[in-house]
């Protein structure tokens, strides 16, 4: 059978759709059946239920009806019984809620289920029996044991029948309940001697199509006579009892009298109830009338109770009665929490006032013990608002941030308003997941490198780090070397950077004489997408090391000339001879240079300042010291390990300059000897391996040619003549041809004083010698100037520090 639907819609705030529909189907239906369109109902589109996983919540822990998502409709689940469902209540109905997702919507239904007459009128028991004395007077009424039919409304009980009705006829009456009293009327007088005991059929019939009907069997013993019936003190008594009260509490007492003396005088009480579970929760004393429990009161499920009490006397006279109990309800019912829906991650860039929980309450207490007010814990970015009557909803109040807040443990805590106050709560624990919100953080602002020069290449030099407040991929940092140029040339040709530890490497080896310093950007960059980054300045000083030993300028080391410092035999103690300049292009301690003299021809005559090179007499200079003093000088700087170079000081000791160069002639020679010697060695033994190999291949080529030219018809027998070149000459040193030294000596009268003076005897004149020559000696007169010549050898070098005196040999062909 299909439903007929009442849809009922109300739009809420907070994002979720709010709507209520109603359908009425009669209990009994197949398992399957067919309710209604639950999304047409709705206004909903069948895909719309699948997608927001459309389910259905319900409190109770059995499901009658089932929702086919795919057809959006509603199905039977269950056999429904209406009255193992509702017992008497009417209207009676289902009521649960559809809820959807994504976003978060709920609607209420309610399904109301109509009765059919599936059940026929009971009696509890079915047989009774009274005891009547034949004295009973006509009218005397006897209550009869009501029949009981779980169906309702029409299908209800309606009637009652009593054959046969020779004695007694039937009265019914209505109560205020809406319950019909049954009772028996005597209409004709009783006759023990003629009938002692009478049997009558009470027959009951309800109101459904087809009819159904029970019976019971009354038996009446005929007694002597019994002229006066119990008579309770009032028609209805009241009590009050409270719920959970313990087991026999008296709730009241009743109290009915009989006029009647002996066993007709003594009464006896009973509960007549049958429908309801009266005689489950109340008894009563049969001899006085107390009514105490013998069960529990449980407000929620029964507030009000009825008794129905009947007196009897041994001579079957009766009475009735009510006794109607309230119940008290006490606080004894905690806040129920159901969680209707919820999502376990919410993401940190929500909106707010996003819908993340939906939550039910329910307490089953009344007034004040029933009113529930809910709240959460503090210092949380969500707030609980109210949606409808007992309905929450959980959403964001202000915005998330996962790197401050990763996991929200959310205590919902709801309590009512009794004395004492009950509650309940429940934890929802919800991740926030992360988005890239984040670029990476240096550790520095900016970083500083040292790294000593003459390094390898892959040498590690620094590591950056930075570090990502985001979480997984968006925390995965990637280091990048940026684009940029030191002194023209690209930054990657000197350093590179790795990109998943930070570490940096040269790439090639660095020299601190060429560059000090160079700076440079790294940039960190984070795997989230968008990518996030950030970049630090890092500067890369090369630190000096002592890889260059120091460099003489003065004086200056030629191969072609030699230079001699002159110091007159008059000089007194620290006469100043000269300074040896020099310098070491590394820094700091690697360039502190320090003087030592290693090797002098007399030791005791000179020194040489420590830190300033300076060369000084420390003694007097006497006629016995030789005019030509040979000084080596080390000059040592202040690295680890040192490097070092010497330096060779010609000195003459003389006051005139012919015995200067009388000793000088043969020193040029030596020197030029002792200097060269390594190399003519060196070039000696490379001629001979030249001429060694070019002899054996000239030999092997004539073998060859000479092979090839005996294979020839035509043989040549002209002699060969040699040719030797115009002006050829012998060069073995027989004098053939003449070559012209040239000496010229020029000198200072006073080695403290920078002026130079030529000194001229008679007319002037210049030396010519041919120190490695065996020739003899000549005057040339000049009639010009020594100055004037402008091809003249002579090279003038003034000094500060003392005079010098300079060989320089030139050779010129001699032109006859």
């Amino acid at each position: 059978m299909k439903g007929q639907a009442l849809l009922f819609i109300s739009l809420l705030s907070l994002g979720s759709v709010i709507g209520q529909v109603s359908y009425t189907i009669p209990e009994e239906m197949t398992k399957g059946s067919f309710i209604g369109n639950i999304a047409q109902d709705l206004g909903l589109e069948t895909k719309r239920l699948t997608s927001g996983k459309a389910r259905i919540y319900t409190r109770d822990s059995e499901e009658y009806i089932e929702l086919n998502r795919e057809r959006g409709v509603l199905l039977v689940k269950e056999r429904i019984d209406r009255e193992a469902l509702c017992r008497q209540t009417t209207p009676c109905a289902l009521h649960f809620q559809i809820i959807l997702e994504n976003p978060m919507e709920f609607y209420s239904v309610t399904v109301q289920i109509t009765d059919i007459n599936d059940n026929k009128p009971t009696f509890e028991e079915g047989e009774i029996k009274f005891k009547i004395s034949e004295s009973a007077v006509i009218g005397a009424k006897f209550v009869l044991e009501r029949a009981v039919d779980l169906d309702v409304g029409i299908n209800d009980l309606k009637n009652y029948e009593l054959k046969p009705t020779d004695n007694f006829a039937l009265k019914l009456h209505n109560n205020a309940e809406g319950n019909k009293n049954v009772e028996m009327v005597l209409q004709q007088p009783l006759d023990r001697e003629k009938q002692e005991q009478i049997s009558l059929v009470l027959t009951a019939v309800d109101g459904g199509e087809p009819q159904m009907s029970g019976t019971m069997l009354i038996v009446i013993t005929v007694l002597d006579a019994n002229d006066n019936a119990p008579v309770f003190t009032q028609p209805t008594y009241k009590a009050t009892v409270t719920e959970n009260s313990p087991k026999g509490t008296v709730v009241a007492t009743v109290s009915a009298s009989d006029a009647d003396q002996g066993s007709n005088g003594k009464i006896t009480y009973s509960i007549t109830n049958t429908l309801d579970d009266v005689r489950k929760v109340f008894r009563i004393n049969r001899e006085s009338g107390d009514v105490t429990l013998i069960g529990n009161i449980d407000f929620e499920e029964s507030r009000h109770f009825q008794i129905h009490v009947r007196a009897s006397d041994d001579g079957g006279l009766t009475d009735s009665c009510k006794l109607f109990v309230d119940v008290q309800d006490v606080n004894d019912n905690i806040p129920e929490i159901s969680i209707m829906s919820k999502s376990n991650v919410i993401s940190e860039d929500a909106k707010l006032n996003t819908v993340v929980t939906m939550i039910n309450i329910e307490d089953k207490d009344t007034g004040e013990n029933g009113k529930v007010h809910c709240f959460i814990s503090e210092n949380v970015p969500f707030v609980l608002k109210t949606s409808t009557t007992n309905f929450y909803s959980l959403v964001t109040d202000s915005e998330l941030d996962r790197e401050i807040l990763s996991e929200c443990n959310i205590t919902v805590t709801c309590s009512d308003e009794g004395v004492p106050s009950l509650s309940s709560s429940v934890t929802l624990t919800l991740q926030i997941s992360d988005v890239n919100d984040n670029a990476p953080v240096f550790e520095r602002s900016s970083y500083e490198a040292y790294i000593v020069e003459n390094n390898t290449p892959g040498f590690s030099i620094f590591t950056v780090k930075a570090r990502d407040a985001d979480w997984n991929q968006n925390a995965r940092v990637s280091y990048i070397l940026e684009d940029s140029s030191v002194n023209g040339v690209p930054v990657s040709s000197y350093v590179s950077v790795s990109a998943d530890s930070g570490v940096i490497h040269a790439v090639r080896s660095f020299d601190y004489e060429q560059i000090k310093d160079f700076h440079f950007r790294i940039k960190a960059q984070d795997g989230g997408s968008p990518p996030l980054s950030s970049n630090v300045s890092v500067k890369v000083l090369i630190q000096d090391q002592n890889d260059n030993p120091p460099q003489v300028l003065y004086p200056v080391q030629t191969g072609g000339s030699l230079v001699a410092e002159l110091v007159p035999r008059s000089a007194d103690v620290g006469y100043l001879v000269t300074k040896v300049v020099a310098v070491d292009v590394d820094s700091g301690q690697n360039a502190w240079l320090s003087y030592k003299l290693q090797k002098a021809t007399d030791r005791a005559l000179f020194e040489v300042g420590l830190q300033n090179g300076e060369i000084r007499t420390i003694r007097q200079v006497t006629d016995k010291d030789a005019v030509k003093q040979r000084l080596t000088v080390i000059v040592e700087d202040n690295g680890q390990p040192s490097r070092s170079a010497t330096v060779i000081v010609n000195v003459a000791v003389a006051d005139s300059f012919p015995e200067v160069l009388s000793e000088f002639t043969d020193f040029t020679q030596d020197k030029e000897y002792n200097d060269n010697l390594t190399f003519y060695l060196v070039l000696a033994l490379a001629v001979v391996s030249f001429l060694f190999i070019t002899c054996l291949v000239v030999i092997i080529s004539v073998k060859i040619y000479r092979w090839r030219q005996s294979r020839v018809t035509y043989h040549s027998n002209l002699p060969v003549i040699p040719y030797y070149p115009p002006r050829y000459s012998d060069t073995l040193g027989t004098g053939t041809l003449q070559h012209v030294y040239n000496y010229e000596v020029c000198r200072t009268t006073d080695s403290r004083k920078s002026d130079c003076k030529f000194g001229g005897v008679g007319s002037q004149n210049v030396l010519i010698m041919d120190p490695s020559s065996t020739g003899t000696m000549q005057r040339i007169q000049s009639e010009k100037s020594i100055l004037d010549e402008p091809d003249s050898p002579l090279e003038v070098r003034p000094s500060a520090y003392s005079n010098n005196i300079r060989f320089s040999e030139q050779r010129k062909p001699f032109i006859s």
